[in-house]
């Protein structure tokens, strides 16, 4: 028998905000954290906006020594944990460190450092290269810090599952609780690689945003007019607990880890199929996953990542799984204001997901002022709405065909 795995600590540093609190109130205010590259000279780029962290301090979290040797994916995972571990109230000292897990996800690790070290190498020989390269890049960087940090002795991995990485990280944490390998886990997802490599390589793709006069009104899933995702950077770190664990010590609790379902379409590197084939099978799996019908569903957070192919596909899935009750769901895309995190944004919008359970808001799709006549469903344009969530699927999907959905639920009982 499965135990029960509930939401305890929520951590956030995203470009809305460098906490929790910060970022939820941009979000539910539809604001927009999106706007010039200011991280490198973006000009001889194609798109030259990107949803970039503001007002990070470091020195909260590391001596400067060693801030200098951990590229900037790892600083944040580092940071939002921190807060996520403070806002479930556990007391890291009083539980059995084996039984406490950390499973991260990212999709390109260190890349920056990538870049900077080619560079160096090129340019002054490879005994100028830092021995803390290959410790700076690699994408268990984020458990691996964790683990030490909390003295997490418990399951401890790093999923690197392009943009579905944090949702595949929140679900099997949620699965290694339940199935007994630990009673804690520290899990969710981190990016950083706002960096002209990635940003030429994805423009190459055609798939960012070039609205580069307008980069507050770049992101805008479904919408007829939107043209690409905008790169972004952050961490999500959410504590999931073991439910009588949590409760008796008295935890608050955000809410209830109810199903999680993957896939892959074994379709197209990087495009779905045209009806959402592998998304929707997901949907069901973490439907079945959670004993639940469709109709249970009250919200989902939609990958919703702004291109034209994967809105008009994610809504084809929402169809082929909802059948009529599709339109009777309410849907919105975070990213509309955070931009695209990559391996991080499941785990940013698993917590969003959580805060909407707890606070009983949906946030806004914000930019969305001609819906696109394929994506007619009720996608909450530009301003968020009160209303009370028993249930709630978050949905990722990323390059390599595979596909990620949690689902959480009110705590009943």
């Amino acid at each position: 028998m499965k135990r029960r795995v509930v939401v305890t600590g929520v951590g956030l540093v995203t470009p809305l905000g460098t906490d929790r609190d910060t970022t939820w109130e941009g979000l539910v205010n539809g604001r927009s954290g999106v706007g010039p590259i200011t991280r490198f000279d973006a000009s001889d780029q194609a798109s030259r906006i990107a949803a970039e962290i503001k007002g990070f301090e470091p020195e909260k979290y590391f001596e400067a020594k060693q801030a200098k040797n951990l590229d900037h994916f790892v600083q944040y995972a580092i940071a939002a944990a921190e807060e996520a571990v403070a806002d479930s109230g556990l007391d890291m000292d009083k539980v059995a460190p084996e039984r406490v897990g950390v499973i991260t996800g990212c999709g390109m690790g260190g890349l920056p450092t990538i870049e900077q070290y080619h560079q160096v190498y090129m340019e002054r020989g490879p005994r100028r290269i830092t021995p803390f390269l290959i410790p700076r890049i690699i994408p268990n960087m984020p458990s691996g810090h964790l683990s030490m940090r909390f003295n997490a002795r418990g399951p401890n991995l790093a999923i690197t599952t392009a943009c579905a990485a944090g949702t595949h990280a929140v679900g099997e944490a949620f699965r290694s609780i339940a199935y007994g390998d630990c009673d804690i886990a520290l899990t969710g997802g981190t990016e950083s690689v706002i960096c002209p490599l990635a940003v030429g390589g994805f423009s190459s793709m055609k798939a960012l945003s070039t609205r580069n006069d307008d980069p507050r009104h770049a992101s805008r899933p479904f919408d007829r007019d939107r043209d690409g995702f905008v790169i972004s950077e952050g961490a999500g770190i959410l504590v999931l607990e073991e439910f009588e664990h949590a409760r008796k010590r008295g935890a608050v609790i955000y809410a209830e880890m109810a199903g999680y379902g993957q896939t892959s379409d074994a379709y197209h590197v990087a495009a779905p199929p045209e009806n959402g084939e592998g998304g929707a099978r997901c949907m069901q799996r973490a439907l079945q996953d959670a004993g639940m019908n469709p109709e249970d569903i009250d919200y989902v957070n939609a990958h919703g990542t702004s291109t034209p192919l994967n809105d008009r596909c994610e809504t084809a899935a929402l169809k082929t799984v909802f059948g009529d009750h599709a339109y009777n769901l309410v849907i919105s895309s975070t990213k509309s204001m955070t931009g695209h995190m990559l391996g991080g944004a499941g785990g940013i919008e698993s917590a969003f997901i959580a805060l909407s359970i707890r606070h009983g808001v949906i946030a806004p799709t914000i930019n969305l002022d001609n819906p696109d006549p394929d994506c007619d469903l009720d996608y909450v344009p530009n301003t968020a709405r009160e209303r009370k969530i028993r249930t709630a699927m978050s949905n990722s999907f990323g390059f390599g065909g595979t596909n990620g959905v949690v689902i959480m639920k009110q705590l009943d009982g």
